[in-house]
């Protein structure tokens, strides 16, 4: 039976702007109430998806359900939803209760109604004594509340809020935050939040929505997201991060940073290799020598981030860690570990090695990736084309800045430090995502050419 308690219903969302896809088959149920967060980077698509639910945007594919009602072609002003832009978009020419009544006088509501509801919204978000200001003579803080009050005032069941906080300093985000929260609390209204700013959500959220290339990877309370991150793109991008490459020896064992830990996971199988998560703030840190230490190493930075202090640590096995602790430890001490089991989280890996659909043309030739690449001699060829996959480990390929020496160009879209090597995510002009492990230190959105040599393919028929 279906739940009606969700106010919204994203059902197989997915839209394109020419050739490039920013939503790729997006489901999201939405509770009546609660305060939902999509947080993604730049380009991930969650601006886009809160553009569909207000009507600015119709997706191309799947249906989307606000109270129970299938919304795709209803026109924005007809859906229970208002909008608060990241920009505000407040009139110059009209003073605050203006801009607050604007969208009842175009109703027509009377007069009396209007100086009623006015006043209750503004009462709302603590602005009771500023109806006759001009909106230029306020604060950032008061023009985002202004903004509130007259998205509020329509008595909406949703409101969506896209980046709201961004023009705003350090010290009037935080305060706008609890603003939001108290707001929120008060009233019947589900929030639906759009920002790039991790601690933003998980200040706010009751469930965060994560996004990354129009995916949604995880959804979770704040808490859930934060120490039992899905996947690696989640743990680097929310919070700081230990993010290392490691071998579940079997169940409660886990070997990384070329020790064995005890671990409270299981069902992974024996020798399976995993992404291992330890946030800074779980790694214990003493001065060496110490009994109780699980490995060793030598302090190469300490920074003080005002409540702790910030220290990168290199292991006597040659990986780099950072460390937060509130007591510092000078560059080039002598420092013994430990970890809790319960502080190391396991993730299933997503990938082990590059996959590439191709189609054989010859015995010693293929094309992938937009272009023809020479291969091993291949004896699955019988005279007409094959249709393969190739199989390419993460250190195999090369990345160059000399693109004449170079099959293929794309950029670095992901860098993911994993204690002695970069991963990185590279799209090419096809936009296809190719996964490199590499020791060189590249920038994101920095262009480069990939090379890979013949025997470093593994080729199998593609129905395998």
């Amino acid at each position: 039976m279906k739940d009606t308690n969700f106010i919204i219903s994203l059902n197989h969302i997915s839209k394109w702007f020419g050739e490039k896809q920013v939503l790729n088959d997006v489901n999201l149920n939405v509770k009546e109430g609660e305060f939902i967060t999509i947080l993604g980077p730049s380009g991930c698509g969650k601006t886009t998806l809160l553009r569909i639910i207000a009507g600015f945007v119709t997706p191309d594919e799947g249906v989307l359900e606000i109270d129970s009602k299938m919304m795709n072609d209803i026109p924005p002003y007809l859906r229970p939803v208002n909008t608060v832009f990241q920009r505000y978009a407040l009139f110059p020419h009209l003073n605050v209760f203006d801009n607050v009544a604007f969208g009842l006088k175009l109703k027509k509501v009377p007069q009396t109604e209007i100086e009623q509801r006015v006043r209750k919204s503004l009462k709302m978000v603590d602005m009771t004594d500023y109806e006759w200001r001009d909106v230029d003579s306020l604060s950032g803080g008061q023009q985002q509340r202004v903004a509130i009050a007259r998205a509020l005032i329509n008595s909406p069941h949703v409101l969506l809020l896209d980046e709201p906080l961004s023009a705003l300093d350090h010290k009037m985000r935080t305060d706008m935050q609890m603003e939001l929260k108290a707001i929120h609390k008060n009233l019947a209204v589900t929030f639906l939040y759009v920002t790039h700013d991790q601690e933003e959500a998980l200040t706010l959220s009751d469930r965060i929505v994560v996004m990354n290339d129009g995916v949604i990877q995880q959804i979770g309370t704040p808490i859930d997201i934060y120490n039992e991150p899905v996947n690696s793109f989640v743990a680097d991008f929310i919070g700081e991060s230990n993010i290392l490459n490691g071998t579940m020896f079997k169940d409660k064992i886990v070997n990384f940073l070329g020790h064995d830990f005890e671990c409270v996971d299981e069902g992974f199988g024996e020798n399976i290799p995993v992404d291992v998560v330890i946030r800074p703030e779980d790694i214990y840190l003493m001065q060496s020598p110490n009994k109780a230490s699980m490995f060793e190493g030598i302090v190469k930075s300490c920074i003080f981030k005002g409540i702790h202090y910030t220290m990168t640590v290199l292991t006597d096995e040659g990986y780099e860690i950072i460390i937060q602790d509130y007591n510092p430890f000078e560059v080039d001490t002598k420092v013994s570990m430990i970890i809790k089991a319960q502080d190391i989280q396991v993730m299933h890996k997503e990938r082990l090695c590059n996959e590439f659909e191709a189609t054989l043309v010859d015995e010693t030739h293929l094309k992938m990736l937009g272009t023809t690449y020479e291969c091993e001699a291949q004896s699955i060829y019988q005279g007409e084309d094959v249709k393969v996959i190739v199989e390419v480990d993460f250190d195999k390929l090369e990345l160059l800045d000399d693109f004449e020496k170079a099959e293929v160009i794309g950029d670095v879209r992901f860098i993911l430090y994993k204690g002695d090597h970069y991963h990185l995510t590279v799209m090419t002009e096809g936009r296809v995502n190719v996964y490199v492990d590499t020791n060189y230190v590249w920038d994101e959105r920095d262009l480069v050419g990939i090379k890979i040599l013949p025997k470093d393919m593994r080729i199998k028929f593609a129905a395998e």
